[in-house]
């Protein structure tokens, strides 16, 4: 009687470790900071880069989660869902989203202003804001996000990340004025100002719900520790950038790491404002990952 071969089960793939986005500015940089003193980051493969080219990569699915300005997930909705409870945001000043200008900004209208070109949300909110608050329609234009270059060529410039926040210490000396975009939104509104949500592809979290849940964990925990302990942060911190302890402590206390009903009420309310400028609906449905 011939001897039956035993059946070998094909090897199974690994999984991939998912690829998640991380904004190279300090405002992030509290979030980093506590996955680098968790395990977390030996079970992601971390892309760090400026907003805009995260937003390309998360869209194109070069990247499973990543942080994504507010205005790409609205214009993106359908193929995105967002992690619970985490955005880069502020519920008043900001520091670090701004409109720098050489002119009062009754005057801007006809002039030419230039918008920082890895910003999406903010020179939208900047040109909502000119236009019906101010009475201002200037002619826009994007280019690098070099302040100085920026106003050789336009009447005002609209920044965001560590340029803006070293335009709101620096530009002052220079007789410029500065106009941050998150207080302005709050004066406006009365609402906080969301510019950035972690967001998720749905067909990843179809696939691997286990590791998105466990990746929103991960920076749920990283920024808990790290607000927690934000002056051992920021005096680590101020070893390597251009600011100083203090500086970078009232920053990131000033920022919003968080998205719950206030923070969800001023994003719904930017959406049906943005929605003639951005071409996208003023209903934009936020679905949530639920895990």
């Amino acid at each position: 009687m011939p001897q039956r071969r035993a059946t070998r089960n094909p090897p199974t793939e690994p999984v991939r470790r998912p690829r998640v986005g991380h904004i190279q500015f300090l405002n992030c940089l509290p979030l980093y900071w506590g996955l680098v003193h968790s395990t977390a980051l030996l079970d992601v493969e971390l892309v760090k880069d400026t907003p805009d080219r995260l937003n390309d990569a998360l869209v194109a699915g070069d990247l499973d989660i990543s942080a994504i300005s507010l205005v790409e997930y609205l214009r993106h909705a359908d193929e995105l869902l967002v992690l619970p409870g985490l955005a880069v945001g502020s519920d008043g000043p900001v520091l670090s989203v701004n409109l720098v200008s050489q002119l009062p900004l009754t005057e801007l209208g006809g002039q030419r202003v230039a918008l920082g070109s890895t910003s999406r949300t903010s020179v939208l909110l900047a040109q909502m804001w000119l236009a019906e608050v101010h009475g201002a329609h200037p002619e826009y234009f994007h280019c690098p996000p070099d302040l100085s270059v920026m106003l050789q060529e336009a009447a005002a410039a609209v920044l965001i990340g560590d340029a803006a926040l070293r335009a709101t210490y620096e530009a002052p000396g220079r007789g410029l004025a500065v106009h941050d975009l998150g207080a302005a939104w709050r004066e406006w509104t009365g609402l906080p100002m969301v510019f950035a949500v972690w967001a998720v592809r749905r067909d990843f979290a179809a696939a691997h719900p286990g590791l998105v849940k466990d990746v929103h964990e991960a920076f749920c925990a990283s920024r808990d520790w790290a607000l927690a302990e934000i002056d051992t942060v920021a005096a680590r911190a101020a070893r390597w950038e251009h600011f100083d302890e203090a500086t970078l402590a009232g920053y990131f206390r000033t920022l919003d790491f968080s998205l719950g009903e206030r923070e969800l009420a001023g994003l719904r309310e930017f959406a049906r404002r943005v929605a003639p400028l951005a071409g996208t609906g003023p209903d934009v449905p936020v679905r949530m990952f639920t895990g």
